[in-house]
Order: C-alpha cells, then structure tokens, then sequence
C-alpha cells in the first residue's frame, strides 16, 4: 500500500511565508502538526492512497461507507472472503451499493481501494498553511510574561485557534458526519 504524502502543503510555500527554508526542522514540524490536525478533523488522509485495504461489518443496508474519500478505484471487495462482483461506488462520497440489496449483518467486509486526491485541494493546502503559520509562531515554553506591575498569560490551545477558511476547507472533505450529534 503506498501511504499518503507526509504533508498537505508544499514546505516551500510555507517557507516563503516565514522567510525560512523550506527544510527548516521546526517549519516541517509545524506543518506536520497542522496537516495530522486537518486529517484528523475530515477522519480521512486527503492525499492519494493506493491499494489502501479496509475492514468493514456488514451494515444489513443496501450502502456501506468506506473510512476514506473521494474513491479513485475500487480493487476488491470481499465478503466473509468470497469475492462479490458488480459492486457500484459513489465515489465522492466513499459510499459502496451492495448490488444484491443489502449488506449482510455480521459479515465482514475487506475493500481495496485507492482514495483521495493526486493533488491536495488549493483550499485544504490554504487552510493548512494558515494553520502551520500559527503553530510556528506559537512558543509552547512562554507561559507567562510578565513587566513591571503588568503580566500577561498564554494558553497555548488558545493561541492556536481555527479560521473561518479552515472550518470551510473542513466541512467540505470531512467524512462519517453521523457521529456529530
């Protein structure tokens, strides 16, 4: 299985915008922190994944959510291990249609499939840009500062809050929103 790319940004974008080189250990960090944030609140990895193998239970529905979207190819698809053909996809929404009618309860399903994008989406490239700008400029040590009679505090979940562009770019690729109630 090929994983997906390490970063949802371009380094040297980001790079640019704090007037670092792009291999800059603490730049690479920040993105890296910002691109597991973004993958973690869309559930999925964004970028391509090929011949990615999944274990499902069978839902007793005619669909069947796959973990991860948009599908780029559906491999295989096996109940209880026997290979079921004619199987249909959505494949922006990740979702399988069992050309049977349903899916059996309590059989497991294993998929192989590729997913994601090729190219990271501009919107989700942006948003996580924005993200890893914050975080590098984030100093975790400093806690308290204080002059003279005047002290300010820093939380450090505070400094780095969300965007208007980063809660878009996440409801637009976030996947399984039926656990949000």
């Amino acid at each position: 299985m090929a994983e997906a790319e390490p970063y949802l940004a371009d380094p040297a974008e980001l790079g640019t915008f704090l007037n670092l080189p792009a291999d800059d250990v603490r730049l690479l960090a920040a993105l890296r922190a910002a691109t597991r944030r973004f993958r973690g609140a869309v559930r999925h990895p964004v970028s391509l994944v090929t011949e990615d193998t999944v274990h499902l239970d069978g839902s007793g529905r005619a669909l069947l959510q796959l973990p991860a979207a948009p599908v780029v190819q559906l491999r295989e698809v096996l109940v209880d291990g026997a290979l079921l053909e004619g199987v249909r996809v959505k494949r922006r929404a990740g979702v399988l249609l069992h050309p049977g009618g349903c899916w059996p309860d309590w059989a497991e399903v294993e998929v192989t499939y590729d997913h994601g994008h090729a190219l990271v989406p501009e919107e989700v490239a942006e948003a996580v840009i924005d993200q890893a700008r914050a975080i590098y400029r984030l100093d975790p040590a400093i806690q308290q500062i204080t002059t003279g009679t005047e002290s300010v505090s820093f939380a450090a979940t505070a400094a780095v809050g969300i965007t208007s562009q980063w809660q878009a770019a996440v409801e637009a690729h976030r996947l399984n929103r039926g656990d949000d109630a």
